[in-house]
């Protein structure tokens, strides 16, 4: 019982450097991906692994475990062993989205941060063979011919997801929404014609952007990896998404293990060929440490509650 008490109360974090610095696992390290392999989380957790391996020892392995836009594997995480040797990818917001949106085996409480490592802006695409050369023709078939304009995404309350029910929110437009399990299906599906549109990250379609025709950036501002493209906002609408790439563990896991992960993980960030590997996919490392990041999140999750009470996206 006390050794139960003791792994169900969260670490206090203030564990000295010196055990942070002398834990190595003592078996393989798993890092748990949510989605098929070849997408662009998946391609991250394999770079990330490598780098780790260095700093920490050992041995690192990537089990992909899609299924419910991330839920399968965010719960295996969350159930895991608190002891070092199983670390998970989070992509936003589903992190947040899913137990709002329904009863879910996992909540932002059953994880410690490790930190945010990168930033993708959410693109919309077509295939090249596709009719719409701009997004205003996009926009203006949806709008003739409501709910025929199929959009893919990964999953419910994924940010592919999140982005059309945005979309439709603040233009009235109506399309028909498919969820894969993944990028690289929705990039087949694409491709096969099977559906019209999608609104996979803008850092995935510029890497396999063969055969894809990039529309528009939900971004603030347009991207350095891809100037001429132009942002939603410039066509007056104001909708942003991104998906924001992080990793987290078992709430229980004791307090030097957590330190030394997110010390392992800061050195990776600021490593200049981890940065040159990733800009070389079109992203861009956009490193917050775990504590400041959850913190952040927990403001995001009350935002979507809000977004959630307004417009239910687990039924568009």
């Amino acid at each position: 019982m006390k050794r139960r008490t003791l792994l169900g109360t969260a670490p206090t974090l203030l564990a000295a450097p010196a055990l942070a610095q002398s834990w190595r696992p003592d078996r393989p390290i798993e890092i748990v991906v949510g989605f098929t392999a070849g997408g662009a989380t998946d391609v991250d957790a394999r770079l990330y692994g490598r780098f780790l391996e260095q700093r920490i020892g050992g041995t690192v392995v990537v089990s992909n475990r899609p299924g419910a836009g991330g839920v399968v594997a965010l719960a295996a995480i969350a159930r895991g062993r608190p002891d070092g040797t199983i670390i998970g990818t989070t992509n936003m917001p589903g992190l947040l989205t899913i137990p709002i949106e329904r009863p879910a085996q996992f909540k932002l409480e059953d994880f410690h941060g490790i930190g945010n490592l990168i930033g993708d802006p959410s693109a919309i695409s077509v295939a090249s063979s596709s009719p719409y050369q701009t997004i205003d023709q996009l926009f203006e078939a949806a709008r003739r011919a409501p709910e025929t304009i199929t959009f893919g995404s990964p999953g419910i309350g994924t940010d592919d997801h999140l982005l059309v029910v945005l979309l439709q929110a603040a233009t009235g437009l109506r399309f028909n929404h498919v969820a894969f399990q993944g990028d690289p299906p929705i990039r087949t599906a694409i491709l096969g014609n099977q559906i019209v549109a999608t609104g996979l990250n803008l850092g995935y379609v510029l890497t396999n952007n063969e055969g894809m025709r990039l529309l528009a950036l939900a971004a603030p501002q347009r991207s350095r990896f891809a100037p001429d493209l132009p942002t939603l906002r410039e066509k007056g609408v104001a909708v942003d998404m991104a998906s924001e790439r992080g990793l987290v563990m078992p709430s229980a896991t004791p307090a030097h293990i957590i330190s030394r992960f997110r010390e392992a993980t800061e050195d990776i960030a600021k490593d200049p060929e981890f940065i040159k590997a990733i800009e070389a996919r079109s992203l861009l490392v956009q490193f917050e440490p775990g504590d400041a990041w959850f913190a952040r999140l927990r403001q995001d999750e009350q935002r979507y509650r809000q977004i959630w009470a307004s417009t239910p996206w687990a039924q568009r």
